[in-house]
């Protein structure tokens, strides 16, 4: 104790008072902290849970279709097929997830998180699809023939084998085959999309074994030497559909031989891979 004016006496600061208040303080803060980060990550967990996290997908859902899209003539109802094929595919991949964890998890929460937003895409990718088949029912047709890939790709989920070459490439061929349904619809004819789409089906069927080499099978010479290969016949087939591919063709080949092994980030792939679409995109567009 310390005295202080004559007749009254000070307590004097308890050091250790001053310890509680101080790591109370500290924790509250950290705490509050702690949970603006654990609000943030709930955001981005209730994100992932409706849009998936493959980035690739999204250029090989775009591409194809935009550049239908402009080989015919733009229409306002281009619009309402670009929202049922994105539709389309969240649910369908809500779907796949749904298959592939009811049979591997343990856990009887995981596939359930996928039912909810498999309903509610599909739900309005057929209410948007059904609509527009009323004033086109070729795209009826047009869904038939994407069926048997989903099938396909439905069996690689349900087996655990997504990242099977194989799988890859049933999920290419029918993103690829929305440019004739885009170019269809813009008044142009079958015909006159093959060309394009192969080209297309060229570059995005290269992509599943090069993004391999990239990540998953980026120690594996027989990876890489397949990649190269393919890319060195894509660059032959693709002149002969039309003979300025061979700039992008080229382009591509270049990097499938030269970019694997250089230890670059998912980051800086999946940019590159954002640029090789959009030069696909451009020289598509600009040659047929």
């Amino acid at each position: 104790m310390s005295r202080g004016r004559p007749g009254k006496l000070i307590a004097a600061p308890d050091a250790r008072g001053l310890q509680y208040f101080w790591a109370f303080w500290a924790k509250g803060k950290v705490a509050r902290r702690e949970d603006g980060e654990r609000g943030e990550r709930g955001e981005r967990v209730s994100r992932s849970r409706w849009l998936p996290n493959q980035h690739g997908a999204w250029a090989m859902l775009a591409v194809p279709f935009l550049a239908g899209t402009f080989l015919g003539h733009p229409r306002w109802v281009h619009l309402p097929l670009l929202a049922a094929w994105l539709l389309g595919y969240l649910a369908v991949y809500h779907a796949q997830q749904w298959l592939r964890l009811t049979r591997i998890s343990r856990n009887p929460k995981a596939p359930r998180r996928h039912v909810r937003p498999a309903l509610v895409f599909g739900s309005a990718g057929a209410a948007v699809g059904l609509a527009l088949s009323v004033s086109h029912p070729w795209l009826l047709l047009a869904a038939a023939c994407a069926a048997p890939f989903v099938a396909v790709n439905s069996l690689y989920a349900y087996a655990n084998r997504e990242r099977s070459l194989l799988n890859g490439v049933a999920a290419v061929i029918p993103a690829c085959g929305m440019l004739l349904v885009a170019l269809r619809l813009g008044g142009g004819s079958w015909g006159a999309g093959v060309a394009p789409a192969l080209a297309c089906l060229l570059y995005f069927g290269g992509t599943v074994p090069y993004v391999k080499t990239m990540i998953r099978e980026r120690n594996s010479a027989a990876y890489r030497r397949g990649s190269v290969a393919y890319h060195a016949a894509a660059l032959v087939a693709a002149s002969l559909l039309n003979p300025w591919l061979a700039a992008p063709f080229t382009l591509y080949l270049l990097r499938a031989s030269l970019l694997p092994g250089r230890g670059l980030k998912v980051g800086v792939v999946g940019a590159v891979e954002v640029l090789c679409s959009l030069v696909l995109l451009g020289v598509v567009v600009g040659v047929f």
